[in-house]
This record gives C-alpha cells, sequence and structure tokens, in this order.
C-alpha cells in the first residue's frame, strides 16, 4: 500500500484551472478596486441605475395585480435587479437575448413595453409579439431549455459569419440541468459566440446552491466545457456590465463563449405561487438586504455628487405615471377570440385544424 501511494502522488500534473472574482462596488457604495472606464460616465450609470428602479416598481405593482387576479404567476426579480439590467446593458441590438422568466429587466432595457411583459404573464401570447428586437427570445419558462436553443443560434451566427452574439440567461438551478450542459459542451468544441449567464441567487426555489452542487463555484463548471467561466458580485451592476462587455466582445471576436456567474440573491419568493418563508429564515434575508444592488449604487451616485433627493422625487414620480399608464393600457386590451389560438401554428393550417377553427369562430361548414 505505501508503495502505491507513493506513485500515484509522484503523479504528474498536467493541467491547473483558476476562476476569477470580479466586483467594484461594496454594498456601501465605497470603491473596492479601481472602476471600469466607463463607470466615468455619469450618464451610463444613471441610466443603469433608473432601470434597475423601474424594475422592482414594475414587480411590485405587478405582484399587485396577481394577487388581485389581474396577472398570473410572476417571478419577481428582488435583489437581482442589477444581473439582467447590468448584462442587456453591454449588448448591441443585432446581438440575441435569451431570458429565462425572471429576466424582465433585460427586455425592458431593450425595449420591451411593459404592458407587453403584462400581457405575457397575463396568459396573452401577444405579449411576445414585442417592441424590442424581434430576434430576441421570448420568456422561457422550463429551467434551462433555452440554453440549447442559444447554442443554435451562436452556431447560426457563426455559420454566416455575422458578428453577433447569444446572450443566455438562467437560473443557478438551471447549472444542473443536462440542457445545460450539453449546450455549454457543444459552444465550446465549437468556438461559439455565446455568453451564458447564471444568476446565481442561492436558492433553486426551495432548494439551496449547497443541496444542488458540490463545485466551490458555478463559473467553473465552463472548464469542463472548455472555455473561460467568471463569477462576478451580481449585485453590483458596475460589475455585471464590465463582465459582460468583455465576455460580449471576446465572443464577437471569435474566441468563442464565455460563462459568467452572478452571484446574488433573491430577496423575494421565487414566484407568486411560492412562500419562501417554508423553508429559509427572516435573518438570513435581511443580511442580505444590505447587499441590495439599488441602495448600492445610489450610495455611489449620491456621494460622487451625480444623485440627489430631488432626482430620486423626479424619478419616483415618472416611474409611477409609465406604471399606471402601462397597467392601464394592458386592462384595456380585449380578450383574444378563442380561435385565434390556430393562427400562428403552421403556416398553412391543416384541414383538421381548420376545422376546428371554423367551429369555434361560429362557421358551419357547407
Amino acid at each position: 500500500m505505501a508503495s502505491s501511494r507513493r506513485v500515484v502522488q509522484d503523479l504528474p500534473v498536467i493541467a491547473r484551472f483558476e476562476v476569477r472574482r470580479r466586483a467594484y462596488l461594496a454594498p456601501d457604495g465605497s470603491i473596492a478596486r479601481p472602476l471600469p472606464a466607463f463607470a466615468s460616465d455619469a450618464d451610463l450609470l444613471i441610466a443603469l441605475y433608473r432601470a434597475m428602479v423601474l424594475l422592482r416598481l414594475f414587480d411590485k405593482k405587478a405582484v399587485a395585480l396577481q394577487r388581485t387576479g389581474r396577472l398570473g404567476t410572476y417571478a419577481v426579480s428582488l435583489g437581482q435587479e442589477a444581473v439582467s439590467v447590468g448584462i442587456a446593458s453591454a449588448m448591441r441590438a443585432e446581438d440575441v437575448l435569451l431570458p429565462s422568466y425572471r429576466d424582465n429587466g433585460a427586455l425592458l432595457w431593450r425595449g420591451v413595453k411593459l404592458e407587453e411583459i403584462l400581457l405575457f404573464w397575463g396568459g396573452d401570447e401577444r405579449g411576445n409579439c414585442f417592441s424590442g428586437p424581434p430576434h430576441d427570445f421570448p420568456f422561457c419558462v422550463p429551467v434551462g431549455s433555452q440554453a440549447p436553443h442559444a447554442a443554435g443560434v451562436a452556431y447560426a451566427l457563426k455559420l454566416r459569419k455575422e458578428p453577433r452574439v447569444a446572450v443566455c440567461l438562467f437560473g443557478d438551478g438551471a447549472t444542473s440541468k443536462g440542457d445545460v450542459y450539453e449546450a455549454m459542451n457543444f459552444a465550446g468544441v465549437r468556438k461559439l459566440p455565446v455568453v451564458f449567464v447564471a444568476a446565481n441567487n442561492q436558492w433553486a426555489i426551495s432548494v439551496p446552491l449547497r443541496l444542488q452542487t458540490a463545485s466551490e463555484t458555478l463559473a467553473q463548471k465552463a472548464i469542463a466545457a472548455g472555455f473561460t467561466g467568471e463569477q462576478v458580485d451580481g449585485s453590483d451592476v458596475v460589475a455585471m456590465r464590465a463582465a459582460a462587455e468583455e465576455a460580449i466582445a471576446a465572443a464577437r471576436d471569435g474566441k468563442g463563449p464565455r460563462f459568467i456567474e452572478a452571484v446574488t440573491y433573491r430577496l423575494g419568493d421565487h414566484t407568486t405561487s411560492d412562500d419562501a418563508s417554508r423553508y429559509r429564515s427572516a435573518d438570513d434575508v435581511q443580511a442580505h438586504w444590505k447587499e441590495e444592488p439599488i441602495a448600492r449604487l445610489r450610495a455611489y451616485l449620491v456621494g460622487r455628487k451625480m444623485w440627489n433627493k430631488t432626482d430620486e422625487e423626479r424619478l419616483a414620480t415618472e416611474c409611477h405615471d409609465r406604471l399606471e399608464a402601462a397597467v392601464e393600457r394592458y386592462l384595456a386590451t380585449a380578450p383574444r377570440r378563442p380561435e385565434t389560438m390556430f393562427d400562428h401554428l403552421y403556416g398553412d393550417l391543416p384541414e383538421v385544424y381548420a376545422a376546428q377553427r371554423r367551429e369555434l369562430a361560429g362557421e358551419h361548414d357547407g
């Protein structure tokens, strides 16, 4: 036994890997390390702040609509606003977004209207015919199934020699799905222009991260697929934007895929159908409130004289008015007639379905 143990210890090391972590703003808004160049642009930082505030207030309004029976099950972004906003802000219009069900912030940044998102979560598929880039994908509700779609999109972009990037967002739970592993493996082999973003909010519904994976980080899961994974403070929108910029630029330049693990915390329930108090303590949640992204960026802006109380009050009024107008438009939208469920199934509707459509429409054959 002693000799065999000695042989194992003498085996050569053939590879070493590392995972780096990115963060710029501390929870109190102070600077933890030198900021990236874009952080000198006050207009951009204020735009990021405004987007996160709007998203949080939109979530609050959507939950109120759901509680009063005017919206379906809804997933809030409370505590994670920096992830979707930071990522989307680094994308070009021609890039392709493949979002999860919790990425309203990314869609809003890319031009989707508030009422269109409400339509979707109200059960009306017309919400997917949105005002954002038409090549962006709709919300993906199944966990992780957008990852193979992203790899497919990126493969098409590479075949067409188009300088565009697919950006795929999902939660930490999705990294335990075969869909994600297979997509990452294919992307690595083919060196595809795709960026995978895992919002690690510590909870896959009620399952804590420690029971979901034994990996020290989620970012290291990219190593097995042959590309770089980076861990980022997901409550720091400056870090999210910077990581996304670098990853997207590398993918666009033909350097293959990248993986971003955004470490954040879900301050609310998983969805409006969940009660998170059943599986985590109030003390744990309260501790993470000290790290949340909106107060962090506001503290930085105020400390640099870029934002003040008057600005905050004006923004609150603007968001309120915008949200109320969007809700009015959403509620005023007439329901679709039942027969329209057939209208986007086929280019030419087979007769078996055409007959059903006529029946629903009150039409009678011959």
